[in-house]
């Protein structure tokens, strides 16, 4: 049973308390993926910029004496820290699934989601809530009715570019293009491209990708046009021009069965069935640390895949229709792997940006909510990451933000489960005898989950994974309960962590 601890967790043995370090870093670096976790966003820049309104404002538009606590909003404000989204590129799902199929190149759905999250609200600029508008914006569903509404955004024609200067709606037009040109010189008929529920954003970075050659530039280009300020980043965990995708294996004990699904979204939100059955499966699949990977596999990625799963069109597929593991309950996840377009397993380099941050600026590793083995997992198994934030002697704190709704890809888990997988992503590539051992505090010292002491309704209750708050404190990792509130309706019904109590709970286990 889960017990209440105290909501003012203590530090772990030997951990230094206080603000006592003026020059110690002050870097935040969340590691997430795009839906779920951008319900905190407005959370995690308070408390990156604790004088900060709700939303996010620009630097630029901000007065040095401007504030709405007690000190002024400028770069250099004591309090502010630098505020990294770590993000994997591994999704093949919607419309970037669309693209991935037709151009190429890395995922960019949860990338331009969280972007688009950080514009700026400004109530005063009629352009900002536009571009806004336009980067969020979604093709019909219709395909013929997609490509017309496309046709009319190319050519100049949308009402999406009303109070949008002439000089960026030029410049968005020029990128958007480019991307036009390549798929008109790409349709082989009946092969076309289907601009079906298509996102402009989605379009935009794909389009600043080729104009650039880079990934990152085109990461950079659409926070210039929005004017996203320069204390928050968002960073693909692999700055590659290639497309990425994981695999999971996953295992039933009781029938003695074991598979492999390949694809994000035959692990997380399968349209159809997409397992692997044991028969034929190499057992070095499992295994931790046994497989002979080809270390950097950059050159392949853009060759014509043989699995014809992950040239599979995945455009239309739910996220609140789960159904279970192949086999049923007692299935679980045993570890996930980045694969070649021919199944191969591969260890791409993780982006060296996203270690720099994390050996050089980041105080404070934050594990936010979201998919556990698809938006978390994909960018800790990749190399030196894990070793990053195990060893770098600057991170003085390291918060798991624990779901607060079990998923098809962590049914039947609770928080200890959680843990360890995090610690099996973080040491498997480099220890892989370690995965055994209980030394998660090393990856995880505090952990924050929604009281279910408070939640009423049974089976909500029963949805949340458990917390064994004594054993976990036992292995030195603090446990901090904090109050939710029941949202949605019928299946969709779950508990959401109450943003202001959440926020100050952060804020006292990273000031401590």
């Amino acid at each position: 049973m889960a017990s209440k601890a105290s909501s003012h967790p203590s530090s772990p043995p030997g951990e230094t308390t206080g603000n006592s370090d003026s020059s110690r870093r002050q870097g935040i670096t969340v590691f997430s993926g795009g839906t779920a976790a951008n319900s905190l966003v407005d959370l995690f820049n308070r408390i990156a910029r604790p004088s900060s309104p709700r939303s996010i404002t620009p630097t630029s538009s901000v007065s040095k004496n401007d504030s709405d606590g007690d000190h002024p909003q400028d770069e250099n404000h004591p309090q502010q820290r630098q505020l990294n989204y770590i993000i994997p590129i591994s999704d093949n799902g919607g419309s970037s699934s669309e693209l991935i199929r037709f151009v190429g190149g890395p995922s960019v759905g949860d990338i331009r989601s969280r972007l688009v999250r950080l514009i700026p609200s400004n109530l005063t600029s009629r352009e900002t809530s536009a571009l806004r508008v336009l980067f969020e914006h979604r093709l019909s569903p219709d395909p013929i009715k997609a490509r017309g509404e496309w046709a009319e955004i190319v050519e100049s024609r949308s009402l999406l570019w009303a109070y949008i200067s002439g000089e960026k709606k030029e410049l968005i037009r020029s990128v958007l293009n480019i991307l036009n040109a390549e798929i008109v010189k790409r349709a082989r008929p009946p092969n076309v491209f289907n601009f079906a529920g298509a996102s402009v954003g989605n379009m935009f970075l794909t389009g600043a990708r080729l104009l650039t050659g880079s990934f990152e530039a085109g990461i950079y280009l659409l926070r210039m046009i929005c004017e996203i300020p320069s204390w928050v980043r968002v960073l693909p965990a692999v700055n590659s021009n290639h497309t990425h995708h994981i695999s999971a294996g996953w295992v039933n004990g009781e029938k003695g069965r074991r598979g492999v699904l390949t694809g994000q979204v035959a692990i997380s939100h399968p349209s159809e069935p997409t397992s692997i059955p044991d028969e034929g499966v190499p057992v070095n699949f499992m295994g931790g640390g046994g497989v002979a990977r080809l270390e950097d596999d950059d050159d392949e990625q853009g060759m014509p895949g043989s699995l014809p799963v992950l040239r599979r069109q995945n455009l239309k597929f739910s996220k609140e229709e789960e159904e279970d593991l192949p086999e049923g309950k007692g299935t679980r996840i045993e570890r996930v792997w980045y694969i070649n377009l021919y199944g191969h397993e591969i260890m791409p380099k993780a982006n060296p940006e996203v270690l720099r941050e994390l050996r050089e600026r980041t105080e404070v590793v934050v594990y936010s909510v979201g998919s556990l083995y698809t938006s978390i997992v994909p960018s800790l198994i990749l190399k030196e990451v894990g070793q990053a934030i195990e060893t770098a002697e600057g991170i003085r704190k390291k918060v798991l933000i624990l779901n607060s709704k079990l998923d098809r890809e962590t049914r039947g888990m609770d928080a200890s489960a959680f843990i360890k997988a995090i610690w099996r992503a973080c040491v498997e590539s480099r220890r892989p005898e370690d995965v055994e051992k209980m030394e998660w505090k090393r990856v995880v010292t505090h952990l924050v989950y929604i009281d279910p002491g408070q939640v009423e309704e049974e089976r909500m209750k029963g949805d949340m994974p458990r917390v064994d708050v004594e054993y976990l404190e036992r292995l030195g990792i603090r446990c901090a309960p904090v109050q939710g509130k029941a949202v949605g309706e019928g299946k969709a019904r779950m508990m959401r962590y109450d943003e202001d109590e959440l926020r100050e709970t952060l804020e006292r286990i990273i000031n401590m």
